[in-house]
C-alpha cells in the first residue's frame, strides 16, 4: 500500500487553491454541515445548494427545525427526494433539543447517536466542525483510496468502509482534519470523478497513485453488480372540479410514505399501449372514485426512476362534477405552497397548473 503519510502534504495545498466556493463552507456551524451532507446524499451539488439556501431562509436554527411542522419540513425538501432524510433531520434536531440543550454534541459517538446519522455523516462533522481526527468515507474518498492503492476491495460492503476509515485515521492531523476530510472529498467529487475518465493530469496525487502509475484507474473500486430495476406501470389522474385537484396521502409505510400524490393505479404494460384503450381505462378509473368525470383534456408520459424500481406513469387531466371524500381538494396555490408533491408526480402538476 502507499504511504498515506504524504497524503496532507500533497492534498491540503491543492484543496485550499482548487476548492469550490459551496455556502456550507462559509463557516463550520455544525447545523449548516450536518443539512449540507444530508441534503447531498443520494443528490448533485447543483440541485442542493438552493435547498440548502431556501431551508436555513425558513428554519435558521436547530431549535426551529425541531419545532417545526410535517408539511412545512416537507414542502422545503420537495423535489429532493429520499424524504425520510427530512424526517431524520427533524427526529435528530428534537433529540438535541431535549437531550444537549440546543447545542450539537461534540463528541463522535455522540453525533453518531443522533437519529439519521450515519458513520459518514459523524466523521463529516466531527472533522469539519470540531477537528476530530474522524474520516468521513463515502463514494468520492473509496474511489479516489481504492484508486491511489489500488485496492480491490469490495466498496460496497461496510466492513471495506470501516477499514479504509480506520486506514486514513492516522493522516488525520490537528488542525487541519476538516480541511483533510473536504480535501479527499472534492477531489473525487472533481478530479477522480465518478463517471469517465479520472483528470489525472490535474491530480495532486498522481506522482504517487499505483492506478496512475499503472494504467488500471477504469478497475477501481471494486462493486457490487447491480440488479436489474423492477419495472411498473400506472396510470396518475389529475382530477380537477372546479379550482380544486384531488390529491391523497400515500401509505405511512414504503415508497414515498406519508407524502401527497395524485390518485394512481398500477396497471399491465399492455394497458398503456394503445392510447384510445389507455384513455378509456383512465375515464374509467375516474368513474369508479365517483367523480364524475365530464372531459379528458391533456395526457402525457413520464419515466421516474428510483434506486430499485422504475415508475412509467401515464397522466390525464380529468375533469369533472363532484368532490368525493377520501381526497383533500385543494386550489394552485395550496399546492403550491403548502403541500409537499414529490418528483414523480410533478410533471403532471406542472401539465394542470399550465392548463
Amino acid at each position: 500500500m502507499n504511504d498515506l503519510q504524504q497524503l496532507p502534504a500533497l492534498l491540503l495545498p491543492w484543496y485550499e487553491r482548487e476548492k469550490r466556493d459551496l455556502p456550507w463552507r462559509e463557516d463550520k456551524d455544525p447545523y449548516h454541515v450536518w443539512l449540507s451532507e444530508i441534503m447531498l446524499q443520494q443528490t448533485r451539488v447543483e440541485a442542493v445548494i438552493g435547498y440548502y439556501r431556501r431551508f436555513l431562509d425558513a428554519l435558521p436554527t436547530i431549535r426551529a427545525l425541531a419545532e417545526t411542522d410535517e408539511e412545512t419540513l416537507l414542502k422545503l425538501w420537495e423535489g429532493l427526494g429520499y424524504y425520510n432524510r427530512a424526517r431524520n433531520l427533524q427526529k435528530a434536531a428534537q433529540v438535541i433539543a431535549q437531550q444537549h440543550g440546543g447545542a450539537f454534541p461534540n463528541t463522535y459517538d455522540a453525533i453518531r447517536a443522533l437519529p439519521g446519522i450515519g458513520p459518514y455523516t459523524a466523521g463529516a462533522i466531527g472533522s469539519i466542525c470540531f477537528d476530530l481526527p474522524t474520516p468521513a468515507v463515502d463514494g468520492n474518498v473509496l474511489r479516489v483510496f481504492t484508486r491511489y492503492c489500488e485496492d480491490g476491495s469490495n466498496i460496497d460492503k461496510q466492513t471495506t468502509k470501516t477499514a479504509v476509515a480506520q486506514t486514513l485515521r492516522p493522516v488525520y492531523r490537528s488542525p487541519n482534519c476538516g480541511a483533510m476530510t473536504q480535501a479527499l472529498m472534492e477531489l473525487g467529487a472533481t478530479v477522480c470523478v465518478p463517471n469517465g475518465a479520472p483528470k489525472c493530469e490535474s491530480c495532486p496525487l498522481r506522482g504517487e497513485c499505483k492506478a496512475n502509475k499503472n494504467g488500471s484507474w477504469m478497475f477501481y473500486p471494486v462493486r457490487d453488480t447491480k440488479k436489474a430495476r423492477k419495472l411498473v406501470f400506472k396510470t396518475v389522474l389529475v382530477l380537477q372540479c372546479g379550482d380544486r385537484f384531488a390529491i391523497r396521502k400515500r401509505p405511512k409505510t414504503g415508497l414515498l410514505a406519508s407524502l401527497w400524490e395524485f390518485p394512481n393505479a398500477d396497471v399491465a404494460p399492455t394497458e398503456q399501449a394503445v392510447p384510445d384503450a389507455a384513455a378509456q381505462h383512465a375515464l374509467t378509473f375516474a368513474s369508479n372514485l365517483g367523480v364524475q368525470p365530464t372531459d379528458l383534456l391533456l395526457q402525457t408520459g413520464y419515466t421516474h426512476i428510483f434506486t430499485h424500481v422504475e415508475w412509467h406513469m401515464t397522466g390525464y387531466l380529468i375533469r369533472c362534477r363532484r368532490m368525493p371524500d377520501g381526497f383533500l381538494w385543494v386550489t394552485k396555490e395550496q399546492l403550491e405552497h403548502e403541500y409537499a408533491l414529490p418528483s414523480a408526480f410533478r410533471p403532471f402538476w406542472e401539465l394542470a397548473a399550465g392548463e
